[in-house]
């Protein structure tokens, strides 16, 4: 994945969003060795220093871990973390405003259900 320019988040977030995302997809699997700082930079084409704070980031929050003289390496466990703090922003983001919404028209749980169904 390239950084995206129309995205208003510095890089080196967007690079720690792919991570995440590869972790939950299971492409990086737990106690798996993440890419390297110049593997990010060469692929995403930015300065190591942005590759390596993004990972940095990762290590902050525990889902990565360095291992000495071996790299990084994904910790058993953030697929799950990672999955309950998707969940988290997903009923923030979404789930909220379609009930306050739905509160405001009178729409039923039935209703919204019945919606979905169309959708499919």
């Amino acid at each position: 994945m390239q950084a995206k320019e129309a995205d208003s988040r510095p890089i080196y977030v967007q690079i720690a969003e792919d991570l995440k995302s590869m972790i939950l997809s299971g492409e990086l699997a737990a106690e798996n060795r993440a890419p390297s700082t110049k593997e990010l930079s060469e692929f995403y084409q930015v300065n190591p220093t942005t590759a390596a704070k993004a990972m940095t980031e990762l290590s902050m929050v525990g889902l990565v871990e360095k291992k000495r003289g071996l790299g990084m390496f994904v910790t058993p466990g953030a697929r799950e973390r990672i999955r309950a703090e998707r969940r988290e922003a997903f009923q923030r983001t979404y789930i909220e405003p379609l009930k306050a919404e739905a509160d405001i028209l009178g729409l039923t749980l039935h209703d919204i259900i019945a919606m979905l169904e169309e959708e499919k």
